[in-house]
């Protein structure tokens, strides 16, 4: 139920969206060429350190190479990755005041002279999850903390991917109830969707939890059961829980994933001609271009109910920062609280496959 701020449900902390992803790397020079391929242009430089800002549309990108820093202590740990992330909140003193008396634990980030401090609490797999609430053009804390390069568009279009959609964590077995009431009691997120898919030899079941704003989304994922599952390789390649990808919504993604293809960046291969073929029974009148989907790998799912098409379309790529990978979206007809449930089982199994072809996992003889 919308309340009068236009929030699903009670919105405590203020949440208005992500604002930024950070990565970082042990070694240099690894991140940077990735987010190129990928469409995003580097935007500014901090001021002070050796951080860096690249951008999408309203993507931030933040590419932290501080060697003493919690960004660089977690890639020492974890190898290149997702190291961190910022939710908007409308007053962030007040966010971080209620996180703390709610249990939540401060990361302690040390600002240089003349920098904003950003207010953080350790989040999964200890990495900062930052509450940033000054966002507005010419007052955000790249206005004031980073230098914009002369000459570059400050909201390059890229390959047309326009705001981070949903990222997901990958966590320990009976840890998935731990970060929902994490995310619960800090945030009032509320689980949407719960999961359970079976593979032919792995599993792996997931609670999809929304914030109250509807903007910021995080499926959380557990191994089924012990095997040598998806979410263990995770864990084990990851040393660790983190986050396992990130998805970007675009307005077009055949073209988005022409561009993407023509780049460079690799993506699973596509199902099998049956999943294209059985796409009319199962979306009747869905109304798009099967051969253009098969085409490139790209997988639909969504409702037709009432003749009304509410359609997603999406696709992986391979892993490109350790096991850390991206997912590319388009969403039809205002359809915005989907993942693509109906594709699970054939994500699950395109991946099985890729474990298969890897040598991570043996197929039944």
């Amino acid at each position: 139920m919308a309340t009068a701020t236009g929030d699903l449900f009670d919105n405590p902390m203020g949440l208005m969206g992500f604002e930024f992803v950070e990565f970082a790397s042990p070694i240099a020079g690894v991140i940077e060429p990735i987010f190129e391929r990928m469409g995003f242009t580097l935007v500014a430089k901090h001021r002070s350190k050796d951080v860096v800002l690249y951008r999408q549309g309203d993507i931030n990108f933040i590419v932290n190479r501080e060697p003493k820093s919690v960004a660089g202590y977690l890639a020492a740990e974890h190898g290149p990755s997702a190291c961190g992330m910022a939710f908007r909140v409308k007053d962030s003193h007040l966010a971080y005041k209620r996180a703390l008396e709610l249990g939540a634990q401060p990361v302690e980030l040390r600002p240089g002279p003349m920098e904003l401090n950003l207010p953080a609490i350790k989040g999964i797999g200890g990495a900062p999850l930052y509450l940033i609430d000054r966002y507005e053009d010419g007052k955000s804390i790249y206005d004031i903390d980073f230098e914009f390069i002369a000459g570059v568009d400050r909201r390059p279009v890229g390959h047309g991917f326009s705001v981070v959609d949903h990222l997901t964590h990958n966590v320990y077995r009976g840890r998935m109830a731990y970060w929902a009431d994490f995310y619960g009691k800090l945030f009032n997120f509320k689980e949407i969707r719960y999961f359970d898919i079976q593979g032919e030899y792995t599993g792996l079941t997931s609670k999809a939890m929304t914030a109250p704003d509807g903007l910021i989304r995080i499926p959380l994922n557990e191994e089924a059961r012990q095997g040598g599952g998806q979410i263990e390789e995770f864990l084990m390649q990851f040393n660790g829980e983190g986050i396992q990808h990130i998805a970007l919504l675009c307005e077009d993604l055949p073209s988005a994933i022409d561009r993407l293809q023509m780049a460079g960046i690799p993506l699973l291969t596509a199902p099998n001609d049956v999943y294209y073929e059985n796409l009319a029974q199962r979306l009747p009148g869905h109304g798009q271009p099967v051969g253009d989907l098969q085409a490139r790998g790209i997988l639909l799912d969504g409702t037709t109910e009432g003749g009304q098409p509410r359609l997603l379309l999406q696709i992986f790529s391979q892993p490109l920062l350790g096991p850390v990978f991206f997912e590319f979206i388009e969403r039809k007809g205002n359809y915005r609280e989907g993942f693509g449930e109906g594709n699970f089982k054939a994500l699950f199994e395109s991946l099985e496959r890729d474990q298969i072809n890897r040598g991570v996992l043996e197929a039944a003889k």
